[in-house]
């Protein structure tokens, strides 16, 4: 029996063990894949605080594992089948096992589209790139392709175009979902109805192989290739039928990361928000853990750390 059991060592999930651990309980995190999420997967890391040499995501990531293990925290590598959460313990069925706690964090992350585009795995972190605070200041004064069809892509087009030469904004269908306007911008060529086929190059991004809306094949030189395309979906399928979710699978959740089913927290990609950054996540993290301390507990008050 664990105090705590955290779902996801990304650096939501593993935040939240840095003060679970530290806060003494017991803690155990379990992943599937400790190297294939988000931040796992950046190439460069020129933003999180406090870290100001070149550090890849599997680097910062560790860091935080590492810290979490000096204070006690157990991290597991194996696959989640089934969890039951509705009493007070809680029961994760893994395939290495059953294990129980006092209280759950669900810090899963999200799941990518079903299909990626050929060359985009090989170049992730190499010029391909879904973050354009992580990675936009690479690029100044270079060309990129944005492809997107939706509200949130045309805000990173807007981001990118203080900082990037030129912008070929590839829209997939005849209009961007929920925006009815594409403000002009001089340094921005906007593609409707074009077709993203091939991200071209073999140790960085040389070119964009598309599809153009009159049925012709291209390639569009550019350095860097940023992808919004909807599909990213919290990782969440566990929870169904035991925890509330809203209309596209976020979990509820309140200010302190609480569901409302006693003792199942959850934090990062998991809940809405208006960022998706690795320090956002971490936060949220530290909030869950306070949480679950004060769950376990029975206090009032979450407890926060300072010492």
């Amino acid at each position: 029996m664990y105090d705590v059991i955290i779902i996801g060592g990304g650096p939501a999930g593993a935040s939240a063990a840095v003060y679970t651990a530290r806060g003494q309980l017991t803690t155990l995190v379990l992943d599937k894949a400790p190297n294939a999420g988000a931040l796992a997967l950046t190439h460069k890391i020129a933003n999180y605080p406090g870290v100001r040499e070149e550090l890849t995501g599997t680097q910062l990531l560790e860091r935080i594992r590492d810290q979490g293990r000096s204070y006690g925290a157990e991290f597991k590598h194996t696959t989640i089948t089934a969890v039951d959460l509705e009493g007070e313990t809680k029961y994760v069925f893994t395939a290495d096992g059953m294990f129980e706690a006092r209280a759950v964090i669900v810090a899963t992350g999200s799941k990518g589209r079903n299909r990626m585009l050929p060359g985009e795995e090989r170049l992730l972190g190499k010029g391909v790139s879904t973050c354009t605070t992580c990675d936009g200041a690479f690029y100044a004064g270079k060309a990129v392709a944005v492809i997107g069809d939706s509200e949130e892509a045309l805000d990173e087009v807007l981001a990118l175009s203080r900082i990037v030469s030129k912008i070929n904004f590839i829209i997939p269908r005849s209009e961007l979902q929920g925006v009815r306007t594409i403000p002009e911008l001089a340094n921005s060529e906007v593609r409707f109805r074009t077709r993203p086929l091939e991200i071209i190059g073999e140790d960085r991004v040389q070119g964009l192989r598309i599809k153009t809306a009159s049925g012709e094949e291209e390639i569009v030189d550019v350095d860097g290739v940023f992808i919004f395309l909807s599909g990213s979906k919290p990782g969440t399928d566990l929870l169904e039928g035991q925890v509330p979710l809203d209309s596209e699978g976020y979990m509820v959740l309140d200010e302190l990361m609480q569901s409302v089913v006693p003792g199942v927290f959850g934090a990062g990609e998991v809940r809405r928000t208006p960022v998706k950054q690795a320090v956002v996540a971490a936060a949220d993290g530290a909030i869950a853990a306070m949480a679950a301390d004060k769950f376990i507990h029975r206090r009032e008050h979450a407890i926060p750390q300072y010492k």
